[in-house]
């Protein structure tokens, strides 16, 4: 019979290729927005179809990072902060996945407005884009280093992100009072302005695991008081 390190590979291993896995996938749904958000400002079909065929490989990662989380529980059965680890890398998975489903319901959106002339110049979407996708990395790197000040930034960051959807809301309302035919299309701006706005949510998601990873602490529902703590 072999011995059991033949056949359970190394518990520290295995975890550090299941947080490799997790970036691989925060990589490919930043850039599935990032795709989204050119082809709306720049107005480029052609990358239309590039953000659709991009969700079967987040799927696919999705499945594979769900799989390993549930054979280190199965297999090692960790405790504290490993487990914590392990328990937010499923939801964090499931954070990514629907950043890249929101990616296509962007391009969608991004479709339905090229087929009408611009309602205005495109300023706070592409700066809302820029946040969401700048806070989904610095969360992602936040749970690779452990670092609780720069998850807190993540949650800091996501005001900036409300505001700028508030304002872009505000402004399209204005154009739809005063042009009924503006309506269509600055409807698709207020939902791919939501898409983007739901992006940040799911990066202080992230965020707030974390958060909890490191401290112990669940804040999704308060705010984080408190400095950095540890095991």
């Amino acid at each position: 019979m072999e011995p059991i390190s033949r056949i359970v590979p190394h518990f520290q291993e295995s975890l550090d290729a299941l947080k490799e896995r997790l970036l691989a996938m925060g990589g490919l749904v930043e850039a599935q927005v990032h795709t989204a958000v050119r082809a709306l400002v720049e107005r480029d079909r052609s990358l239309i179809g590039r953000v659709t065929d991009g969700d079967a490989p987040v799927n696919r990662l999705h499945i594979d990072i769900d799989s390993r989380c549930f054979t280190l529980l199965a297999l090692h059965q960790p405790m504290a902060t490993d487990l914590r680890t392990i328990v937010s890398a499923v939801k964090i998975n499931t954070d990514l996945e629907r950043v890249g489903d929101l990616a296509v319901n962007l391009v969608e959106a991004a479709e339905r407005y090229l087929k009408h002339a611009p309602v205005k110049p495109l300023v706070d979407i592409p700066r809302m884009a820029d946040l969401a996708q700048a806070m989904l990395r610095d969360a992602l790197d936040a749970f690779v280093r452990r670092d609780t000040v720069l998850a807190q930034h993540v949650l800091d960051t996501d005001d900036e992100v409300d505001g700028l959807k508030d304002q872009v809301f505000r402004e399209l309302l204005g154009s739809m009072a005063k042009d009924h035919g503006l309506i269509e299309p600055a409807l698709d701006l207020i939902l791919a302005s939501r898409h983007l706005e739901r992006i940040a949510d799911h990066a202080t998601n992230v965020a707030e695991d974390v958060i909890f990873i490191v401290s112990a602490r669940d804040v999704r529902h308060h705010a984080w008081e408190g400095g950095p703590g540890s095991e």
